[in-house]
């Protein structure tokens, strides 16, 4: 798709960019690119890694490039691996900036950790984290789990969020992956008094299985862009059963200066989960690459 942007040096700043994410395959798990860019003297130096699947890519991306356009001195790490790996590069110095989801983050450091909103997972993980680690302003923008329907089947019953199901749950099958019913059946009966008439193992295929109505509802990630080109509705999570997963920089604090704090904290103060479904619909859809969605949505939000 062809993408025209309003001046050379945001033009410039967008190929940078893709030259960091290089020609591998997000999805491959082995990959590592790395590109420099420049900003002016004084504005710092931080280095953006990203996990291996294209979400955390653009993320890195969307950070790289907005802290460039500061005066940051930035080199781009993407597409670097799993959790375990990063989190070891970020806590060592090897990473100074990382795109994070709070609740992973946390569960990732207490798997017996038991907050769920925003603000009870942040102030979870600020205790947990070393003391070379900071988190910077969360974002709305989340990728979590969410009961999703169809827009027919919301305007029928008048559904907006799960409480709204437990009027009709016992007349509809509810989909998602294997574990699903012994993980949320309980939690779901407990917290919403929701009873299901059916629970079926639709895996990745969820969406879709809601689509074709083999299932009624099911458990889709916020941002996947076929609740957008499908037109479905994830229905609002008023108790957390879901838990928290806000995109967060984490930062350390050995390369935290004034520029990168207030930056990516603009960042943050923009991103939201449907702006993110939208960048993710153009990079799964459309195979635009991740740097050029990255700039687009910046310039478009006045951060480039």
């Amino acid at each position: 798709m062809r993408r025209v942007f309003g001046s050379v040096a945001v033009f410039l700043t967008a190929m940078l960019a893709v030259s960091a994410c290089g020609g591998e395959d997000p999805l491959a798990g082995g990959g590592t690119t790395t590109a420099t860019t420049s900003g002016s003297p004084g504005g710092g130096k931080a280095i953006v890694g990203s996990f291996n699947f294209p979400e955390s890519v653009l993320l890195g991306s969307i950070y790289a490039q907005a802290l460039t356009a500061k005066g940051v001195k930035v080199e781009e790490k993407a597409n670097i691996g799993s959790r375990e790996v990063v989190y070891n590069q970020i806590k060592g110095g090897g990473l100074t900036v990382l795109p994070e989801y709070n609740g992973a983050l946390l569960a990732y450091l207490d798997s017996k950790a038991t907050a769920a909103t925003t603000e009870e997972v942040n102030s979870a993980l600020a205790a947990k984290l070393p003391p070379e680690l900071t988190l910077l302003e969360s974002s709305p923008a989340e990728d979590k789990d969410s009961l999703t329907v169809t827009k027919e089947t919301a305007q029928k019953h008048s559904l907006t969020s799960i409480a709204d199901l437990a009027k009709v749950a016992k007349d509809m099958a509810v989909g998602g992956p294997p574990e699903f019913k012994e993980r949320r059946q309980k939690q779901f009966k407990d917290v919403y008094g929701l009873e299901f008439k059916e629970w079926k193992p639709t895996g990745a295929a969820t969406a879709d299985a809601i689509k074709e109505g083999t299932v009624q509802a099911g458990n889709v990630f916020t941002t996947d862009p076929k609740i957008i080109i499908n037109q479905m509705v994830a229905l609002e999570d008023p108790k957390n059963v879901f838990g928290a997963q806000n995109v967060t920089p984490l930062v350390n604090k050995s390369a935290q200066s004034d520029a990168i704090t207030s930056t990516l904290n603009a960042v943050s103060a923009k991103l939201t989960t449907e702006g993110l479904t939208q960048m993710m619909q153009k990079i799964s859809v459309n195979k635009d690459e991740e740097a050029v969605v990255a700039a687009e949505w910046l310039k478009q939000n006045g951060l480039l």
